[in-house]
């Protein structure tokens, strides 16, 4: 089942001589349980498509439909509703909130929609980062895969359409970074997690099921890894 479609999404910046086109008429589509990463190098306009994704900046032109709704026709306020509730967001540099604990931080999408916290949800999210030692520890208490492993319980907690994971293992060792695509690869099977994975490393993206690459705005391949 269909729960991506991109349009001919293109993205410019500038006018007349300084136009850049970031993304240039971009078309794909992902379904539900995939694992996508998306590579290119620096300026290919990878991280310009997952904000776009995200719901957190509008496109030039093109459209993109999640989980069957047309993201950028929502207005302001819908549009932040999407994104707390659609999207679940892995940020390389974690944005955790430095005044709340490991479980305030996960639950918080949840309390800022006003809803119930699954308990035996979030539990079993806890056990499955190895966490369960560290929940009552402030962000600056946790090593940098902890507040990892809780960005990535944040993002899994609403049961977001998408997983947004944008260069996730960035600022990590390598058994951090292991550690950390193996969560997600764990999230994609365990709960059928939609994920979308930006990266620069060849490496990592060979864990995804399918890698599409970018390079000058464009989609240059978009390959089933074997």
């Amino acid at each position: 089942m269909e729960i991506l479609r991109v349009e001919n999404l293109t993205k410019t910046y500038g006018k007349g001589n300084t136009l850049v086109k970031a993304l240039d008429k971009v078309s794909f589509s992902v379904n539900k349980g995939e694992f996508v990463a998306i590579v290119g190098a620096s300026g290919s306009g990878k991280s310009t498509l997952l904000h776009l994704l995200g719901g957190v900046d509008r496109p030039t032109s093109g459209s993109i439909t999640v989980d069957g709704e047309n993201v950028y026709k929502l207005n302001e306020t819908n549009l932040a509703i999407f994104r707390r509730r659609k999207v679940g967001l892995i940020y390389q540099f974690y944005n955790l909130i430095p005044i709340l604990n490991v479980t305030e931080n996960i639950t918080l999408p949840i309390l800022l929609d006003n809803k119930k916290v699954d308990e035996k949800y979030l539990d079993e999210l806890i056990d499955i980062l190895d966490l369960k030692k560290r929940v009552n520890h402030l962000p600056n208490e946790l090593s940098g895969g902890q507040q990892q492993r809780v960005s990535i319980g944040r993002a899994l907690m609403n049961r977001p359409a998408l997983v947004l994971a944008d260069e996730p293992t960035g600022n990590l060792d390598s058994k951090a970074s292991g550690d950390i695509i193996e969560l997600l690869k764990l999230s994609n099977k365990k709960y059928e997690q939609t994920i979308i994975m930006i990266t620069h490393d060849l490496e990592l993206a060979s864990h995804a099921e399918r890698i599409i690459t970018l390079d000058d705005g464009k989609i240059v391949s978009d390959e089933m890894v074997k």
